[in-house]
């Protein structure tokens, strides 16, 4: 077995193929030179201090050695052959395998004139979350440019380390098209009773910079932001470059069959994979955590013969401050949303969102274990 992508993917699928038995050999091919380790924690307990970073390794070195891995660091992929079932490094290697499995994640979306550019970052990578504490901690103003998940988490966490912080983005409201607007409005109130400036509803036209330094956020309302570090969280493209030329289905993701074939021999896993969804009926492409560990257990499944389909009720979560969001099914802004226990005032309440009749989601704020109780009420699928 070939796992290209070192981190929680590609070491969950290989973690699985060992639980199922699987006794050959199995590659594991890593960019970085950290061994395998989490993200979720990188926007927050990374980012604040409270973690040192080698507490997020997903596994200690004693586990590491166990699964009898080729564990290879620092080793970038830069072409497949689905035929052979070979994968070509920068290094020159040729890497060959009875199956692949692709899962190589995303890469954050930059601003144009970003590179370069003195005091701007982007957070994905353990890497990242230290270069960008390390300016956090110099002071001076961060402006925050994305409202979404990650941009929402970075803006809560550097405001607990009492930075003077400004959040901006082109929506209305923090996490507006995760959750729609009445929880969205809800975490507005949040980051602005925290302290949180927020300069939403326009979207961002470029940096300013000074003898190679940023010096502001420009909004197309022609509102300069002034800023002495900048996080842009701007979202995320699945890391696919190295496939073209493959023959594989590329379309936002490695396109795959409902049990995450890409090809004969071939899989994705993890935020890479946009696979079909037979429970929804379409093509989806999670990027969350959860997903990642399930998909992965699906997959050395399916890579051992296990004919069934993968089709999970999508997951999330969400820290933010004292706000902790747990996610569950699929969540339309257009969808009618319900608050079944709780209180919205007292910011402990759970919310279910339907559509036709159906209950399509469930959203928990601080009841993380009535949130749950209810994913049980969720249908998936189009309305009969």
């Amino acid at each position: 077995m070939l796992v290209v992508g070192a981190s929680a993917a590609g070491l969950s699928t290989a973690e699985a193929l060992r639980r199922k038995g699987f006794p050959g050999r199995i590659t594991v091919l890593g960019d970085e030179l950290h061994p395998p380790y989490d993200r979720p924690p990188l926007s927050k307990q990374v980012l604040s201090g409270t973690w040192e970073p080698e507490r997020a390794a997903l596994r200690t070195e004693e586990h590491l050695s166990g699964l009898d891995l080729d564990l290879r660091l620092g080793e970038h992929a830069t072409g497949l052959d689905p035929a052979s079932r070979t994968v070509r490094t920068r290094s020159g290697r040729d890497v060959r395998a009875d199956a692949v499995v692709i899962a190589t994640g995303v890469r954050p979306r930059r601003l144009p004139e970003q590179d370069g550019l003195a005091g701007v970052h982007v957070l994905r990578t353990l890497d990242d979350a230290l270069a960008l504490r390390k300016d956090l901690l110099s002071g001076g103003r961060l402006v925050v440019v994305g409202e979404g998940v990650l941009g929402s988490e970075i803006a809560a966490t550097a405001r607990t380390l009492g930075l003077d912080v400004t959040l901006a983005g082109p929506l209305a409201a923090p996490m507006a098209l995760q959750v729609g607007p009445l929880i969205s409005g809800l975490l507005k109130e949040l980051h602005e009773e925290r302290g949180v400036r927020l300069r939403l509803g326009s979207g961002v036209a470029g940096l300013e910079h000074a003898a190679g330094r940023v010096t502001g956020v420009r909004l197309a309302t022609g509102e300069v932001l002034p800023a002495e570090v900048v996080v842009v969280a701007i979202g995320a493209i699945p890391t696919t470059d190295w496939l073209a030329g493959s023959g594989l289905e590329l379309d936002n993701g490695v396109v795959c069959d409902a049990r995450c074939r890409a090809a004969e021999g071939v899989w994705a896993v993890g935020d890479v994979a946009r696979w079909q969804h037979e429970g929804l009926g379409r093509r989806v492409r999670l990027e969350n955590r959860t997903n990642v560990t399930e998909q992965a257990i699906a997959v050395a499944g399916a890579i051992l013969g296990d004919p069934a389909a993968y089709t999970p009720i999508p997951y999330f979560w969400t820290d933010q401050f004292d706000a902790k969001l747990q996610m569950y099914g699929v969540l339309p802004a257009a969808a009618e949303v319900q608050v079944v226990e709780g209180d919205p005032a007292a910011r402990r309440f759970v919310a279910v969102y339907r559509e036709a009749g159906r209950v399509t989601g469930v959203l928990g704020w601080n009841m993380p274990k009535q949130a749950r109780l209810r994913r049980a009420e969720i249908t998936l699928g189009e309305p009969a």
